[in-house]
């Protein structure tokens, strides 16, 4: 364990209510797929939502990046944006994590996605108001048929690998909070 990271904890991310607080609660209506998983954070872990955002989405386990491959061969001649595309930037040079642009930064919150031609996707990091767990929530809107079914496809895959970003970052052990 580096010695900026906190003690491992036996957290496991488990699915919650969509949050009324989140930053992308306004997409709800009409989103043909949105959930949320949290986690607990241990005491002392940072409070900075973008580092908890780094360290749980930009180091995917490996069975996630096989994943992501495959994905990637199968959808990319439909003209679905690839993970190694969307890894290569963003015109306009937008910040990302990993995969995903940075929409908006907060202190207790960032909103990361993409748009593309079948579907607008939003993925909210939170922290709760008392910093004792983090919240990642997924919302997604199609525009039309091949989108749908997309989704369709994947949403059992996308459930295992949030959860499996969050439980993998918890054992790891989170970031420590510079000012403890």
């Amino acid at each position: 364990m580096a010695p900026d990271r906190l003690p491992v904890s036996p957290s496991h991310a488990r699915r919650e209510a969509l949050p009324a607080g989140a930053r992308v609660a306004g997409l709800y209506r009409g989103a043909f797929l949105a959930d949320a998983y949290a986690i607990d954070l241990p005491p002392g872990a940072t409070r900075d939502v973008l580092a908890l955002a780094r360290f749980a989405l930009e180091r995917p386990a490996p069975w996630v990046e096989r994943l992501m491959a495959l994905r990637d061969r199968l959808v990319g001649g439909f003209g679905i944006k690839t993970a190694s595309a969307l890894r290569a930037g963003t015109p306009g040079g937008a910040p990302r994590i990993g995969i995903f642009r940075i929409y908006e930064t907060h202190a207790d919150e960032v909103v990361l996605g993409e748009d593309d031609r079948h579907l607008d996707f939003r993925l909210s990091v939170m922290r709760s108001s008392a910093g004792d767990s983090l919240t990642a929530v997924t919302v997604v809107h199609c525009h039309n048929l091949f989108g749908r079914n997309y989704i369709r496809l994947i949403a059992p895959f996308h459930r295992l690998v949030v959860r499996s970003a969050l439980e993998r970052a918890a054992r790891a052990g989170w970031p420590a909070d510079a000012a403890a």
